[in-house]
């Protein structure tokens, strides 16, 4: 098997575990408390897996008009999403904030589709379309 499929499905089982596992570490923190922890392992785990790929640290080699965006996604995807998402789990339940979070891929590929053009291929709706449908499944009363 090709190892970046297993290394998607490794990411794939650790961001479907994050959350109930979040839920569990929470009890008692704030929830900003707990993004910045959670965020701030990720940081120093990724710092530590370049500086052993790159024997260093190498530049990005970003150009100028990029950083604005780098920032932009700092800013959202890396503070205000997961205060968000932290203050969701103090209101919410484990399963319903995992459901709910299975919506957020096809909502960001319905953003990239329809504000950044990206490219959707019948395979790429279908996914979409059935990460909807099992929501629907697992959600459904009675």
């Amino acid at each position: 098997m090709n190892l970046s499929i297993i290394y998607a499905l490794a990411a794939a089982a650790l961001f479907g575990a994050s959350t109930p596992l979040a839920k569990s570490l929470g009890l008692g923190l704030s929830p900003i408390l707990l993004a910045g922890l959670l965020y701030l392992g990720s940081g120093i785990g990724l710092a530590g897996v370049r500086l052993i790929r790159d024997r260093g640290w190498k530049p990005t080699g970003l150009t100028p008009s990029e950083w604005p965006w780098l920032l932009g996604a700092i800013a959202f995807g890396g503070i205000f999403g997961p205060v968000a998402l932290m203050f969701g789990l103090t209101r919410t339940t484990s399963a319903s904030a995992s459901l709910m979070l299975n919506l957020e891929s096809v909502l960001t590929a319905v953003i990239a589709w329809v504000v950044f053009r990206e490219n959707a291929d019948r395979r790429i709706v279908l996914g979409m379309l059935a990460i909807v449908l099992g929501g629907v499944v697992l959600s459904w009363s009675g």
